[in-house]
């Protein structure tokens, strides 16, 4: 049965204090890995609702993942673009499950091997119940990639929401900014899955950071 989606009217835009503060209680639990897969037969048990990080290799999925929890070693950050080769689960408080997906867009892995990340990742995204939402990293810098466009349409036909992050913000000036912003959003009216609301964060600013996780507060399973 191909799965439904369903998306938000506003991830961000509507968030009240009380929600901000939220997710910055959640994310200030502890949080720790409990599972690589390499394989789909090898996936964790299905209980907590999950969001994933998708990107390209270096777009700063690790820092992104440190930021949000407010540490500096929980997922591995590398020089080497590949690094990560599996699927790495952390549970978040008992009430999220945050997965790091493998870095895609990286001429120097093998065909073969690339393409049993790729079919791995497919049976992933279309039979994991738990997930909830996918966040796609891209580097505000670079803008949308022929691979990130090959992810989202990967999770189109997935039926998995997500929404486009875009990285290293502070990198850029606010009019850059702004024009890679309209580029992106321009394009996601394309992607049926795709929240239109694109995301600016900086991981060594700390821009954008507690309003995406109040964002993900909200799909968190209820406090005990």
């Amino acid at each position: 049965m191909t799965r439904q989606y369903q998306i938000t009217p506003s991830l961000i835009g509507d968030l009240t204090p009380e929600e901000i503060e939220a997710g910055r209680l959640l994310f200030a639990k502890e949080c720790d890995f409990f599972w690589g897969a390499e394989a789909a037969t090898a996936l964790p048990e299905a209980e907590l609702p999950e969001i994933c990080f998708a990107g390209r290799s270096n777009v700063g999925k690790s820092s992104l993942i440190n930021a949000l929890t407010g540490r500096t070693t929980l997922a591995r950050t590398s020089q080497t673009p590949g690094r990560t080769q599996q699927l790495n689960f952390f549970n978040l408080g008992g009430r999220l499950v945050m997965v790091d997906m493998p870095g895609y867009g990286y001429a120097k892995v093998s065909k073969e091997r690339s393409a049993a990340w790729t079919d791995f990742i497919k049976q992933y995204l279309k039979g994991r119940v738990t997930l909830k939402r996918a966040l796609v990293l891209v580097d505000s810098r670079h803008g949308l990639k022929p691979t990130d466009v090959e992810m989202m349409t990967m999770m189109n036909k997935a039926a998995v929401p997500y929404q486009i992050v875009l990285t290293k913000a502070d990198k850029m000036t606010d009019k850059a900014l702004e024009h890679t912003r309209r580029d992106v959003a321009e394009a996601l009216k394309k992607h049926g899955a795709a929240h239109p609301e694109v995301v600016f964060t900086s991981s060594d600013t700390g821009m954008g950071i507690p309003e995406l996780r109040a964002s993900l507060t909200r799909l968190a399973a209820p406090a005990a």
